[in-house]
């Protein structure tokens, strides 16, 4: 193993609805939805704890949702204000450690190695950071301290809300053997079943498999999984993160079989995406077209070209190919997506983007 590192990832609570919370003390303690209404086709953003407690989940339906909390408060979100607090939850990281990487508004990992000797001593800076994120904000952070990345991404979730986690070197190995194959970084529902189907259900099952077992059966993160099973993630913390993709999505009115509608919606969003590009001086050689059926499956198709695209007619001329891999004009589509990506900018340095994660 290289040389330990100490790790910190902090990660809001509930952060868009405790930002509402906080806001307006008349939601305090109270079932918070942060997203579109149930009275039109809105999809829940965030929630609170209170919300949460009735299993409602950010990307569920806003009419699901309140089928189970009927007394659940619906508000619009407000991108300008949650970036605002934002700012002023990074700027208290970054008063800690200059090595900080932003993964979204509301979490970042933070490497303190320089500055601290033992895992102790960077608990201790977590909880300072905790302290002072309530004090100066208002609001609960979580968070985990480890080694890695991994296992401090997986501490922070531990303890949830307003908790701290410390994973130290000496009980990983134990940790990690009996950590649910499901909380793995890079394990979703569809390689979970199929971690399952082989008998894998915790990280000590892993063990049982040779790296060139897991990378026929994962790909390259079959790799990654041989190493963590072993306590090993070199990761660093990237200080900058160039912003890897531009796009924009768009939830219909109504569902749309239709394919004339179908392409001018396309087409709008493709010039959103063109006027992007040129205010970030970039062009992109991957294209991605999103589709969400009725029934909330949702698809993507992507074509990757040899040269970069920077405008709408080089878009959209591929959109043909894209659409007609998926089922458009067969099933009824309620949203629609474009996202440029592997992009090169006329920029030597590409600013932070923290994105949100719904449009």
């Amino acid at each position: 193993m290289t040389e330990q590192r100490r790790i910190l990832h902090i990660d809001m609570d509930a952060f868009f609805a405790s930002v509402e919370q906080m806001d307006n003390p008349k939601l305090s303690g109270r079932p918070v939805i942060v997203g579109g209404t149930p009275q039109g086709r809105g999809v829940v953003a965030a929630c609170s704890y209170e919300a949460r407690k009735f299993g409602i989940h950010s990307a569920m339906s806003a009419a699901r949702a309140i089928r189970r909390c009927p007394h659940a408060l619906f508000v619009r979100p407000r991108k300008g204000r949650y970036k605002e607090v934002s700012i002023q939850i990074m700027e208290i990281f970054r008063s800690c450690s200059p090595c900080i990487e932003p993964l979204s508004v509301d979490e970042a990992f933070l490497d303190i190695t320089e500055s601290h000797d033992t895992i102790s001593a960077a608990a201790e800076t977590a909880e300072h950071i905790r302290s002072r994120v309530f004090h100066e904000v208002g609001l609960t952070c979580s968070a985990g301290v480890s080694y890695n990345k991994f296992l401090a991404k997986i501490a922070s979730d531990m303890n949830k809300p307003d908790g701290l986690t410390i994973i130290p070197p000496e009980q990983a190995k134990d940790f990690i053997a009996s950590l649910p194959i499901g909380k793995f970084y890079g394990v979703g529902k569809v390689t979970e079943k199929k971690m399952h189907s082989l008998g894998i259900r915790t990280g000590q099952d892993l063990l049982r498999f040779r790296k060139s077992e897991l990378v026929r059966f994962f790909g390259k993160a079959g790799r990654f999984f041989y190493d963590i099973a072993r306590g090993v993630d070199d990761r660093p913390v990237q200080v900058s993160r160039g912003r890897k993709s531009i796009g924009t999505e768009t939830t219909l009115q109504t569902d749309l079989l239709d394919l004339k509608q179908i392409r001018e919606v396309i087409e709008n969003l493709a010039l959103r995406v063109e006027r992007a590009l040129k205010n970030k001086e970039c062009g992109g050689t991957t294209i991605t077209l999103k589709v969400r059926y009725h029934d909330f499956t949702t698809v993507t198709r992507s074509l990757t070209l040899p040269a970069p695209l920077h405008t709408f007619e080089e878009i959209i001329q591929h959109i043909p190919q894209l659409l007609g891999a998926t089922d458009a004009g067969k099933t009824k589509i309620r949203l629609l997506g474009i996202t440029v990506s592997n992009l090169s900018c006329e920029s030597k340095t590409i600013p932070v983007q923290l994105q949100l994660p719904f449009s």
